[in-house]
């Protein structure tokens, strides 16, 4: 029996073309268009296409991403839908895909894709990233893995994806694991599986967190901002293995003395935070004063889950637990 997928289409290049009179690419391309470009995918399974939005990915907002989610969901609980894909751009793809994987619970895959040229450059890899996406939505072997970014015929899991590089076709990238499979001769191809996966039960988010990469020198003026400004939330990219300079500590302090949860993660490329150093700003009295824990996520992937925690309880220690859940 022939798999029925939804395609949302929300934007970003995969829709653009190069606007003549400014010489740059703008949203253009609608879904039957954007479908066109594919070939002989009605042997492949039957659609429904949604034209949700032709929005340029710095334009996706927190809000944005959670009415995705209700669509996607929706759209899931369908018994005639087999799976769900979200073409999207690339500038905010892994923070939607990931917003998605921590709220879905389904077992029907879910695919985010989108593309690195637009319609109008030679070498436009929309198609071919599209059709990579159906050939994984369709698979049985998709089922359960959470959801799923396909680009340049490489799958990997929203949780651990990256963009890598501004330019290249082969920019997102697992840094720590690598890709969970490949799509090969119209066939999805998995070299390993998910270990662990969270979903967290909430139909909210907290969209006052703050994210701010850590620096050479740098004090607690910007953190007593956030205090005043009334954040809820902040994530910090702290040096290495989870140190701050010694001058951040009291922002950091006061933080968390006004119920402001505050996590940690690294601004390296890889590895994780660990309470390794017991110095002054070191990982260990940070964490002894109360500071979370954010693994081996990157700085906008730890700020989308504190977002999400938060809508769910503003209680410090169920944000801890909830956050650091499988991460040690």
């Amino acid at each position: 029996m022939t798999k029925k997928l939804a395609i949302i289409f929300t934007g970003g290049t995969i829709s653009m073309k190069i606007d003549p009179e400014i010489h740059a690419a703008i949203p253009a391309l609608n879904a039957d268009e954007i479908v066109s470009t594919l070939k002989n995918i009605e042997d492949i399974a039957d659609f429904e296409l949604i034209n949700y939005a032709n929005l340029p990915s710095p334009h996706i907002t927190p809000a944005i991403m959670m009415d995705i989610f209700h669509l996607v969901k929706d759209k899931l609980a369908d018994p005639t839908i087999d799976g769900v894909i979200v073409t999207h751009g690339t500038d905010t793809m892994e923070e939607t895909a990931y917003v998605l994987d921590l709220l879905i619970d389904s077992n029907k895959p879910v695919v985010v894709v989108g593309a690195m040229r637009n319609f109008s450059e030679l070498g436009y890899d929309g198609a071919s990233n599209l059709s990579a996406a159906i050939c994984t939505a369709v698979s049985d072997l998709s089922k359960g893995k959470g959801v799923l970014v396909v680009m340049n015929n490489e799958v990997n899991a929203a949780s651990q994806v990256t963009k890598t590089n501004t330019l290249s076709l082969d920019t997102f990238k697992s840094p720590e694991f690598g890709p969970l499979g490949i799509v090969d001769n119209d066939e999805v191809i998995y070299y390993r599986n998910i270990v662990s996966r969270q979903v967290i039960d909430t139909d909210r988010l907290e969209e006052k967190v703050a994210l701010l990469k850590s620096g050479a020198g740098m004090e607690s003026d910007i953190l007593d901002f956030y205090i005043k400004e009334g954040y809820k939330g902040i994530v910090i990219e702290a040096m290495g293995r989870g140190n701050l300079p010694p001058a951040m500590v009291p922002g950091v302090k006061r933080a968390i003395e006004n119920n402001i949860p505050v996590v940690m993660v690294s601004r390296c490329n890889t590895g994780r935070v660990l309470y390794t150093y017991g110095y002054e700003g070191g990982g260990m009295q940070l964490r002894d004063m109360g500071v979370i824990l954010g693994g081996n996520l990157p700085g906008q992937k730890a700020r989308m889950k504190l977002m999400l925690i938060l809508g769910k309880t503003t209680v410090y220690d169920e944000v801890r637990e909830l956050f650091e859940l499988n991460l040690f």
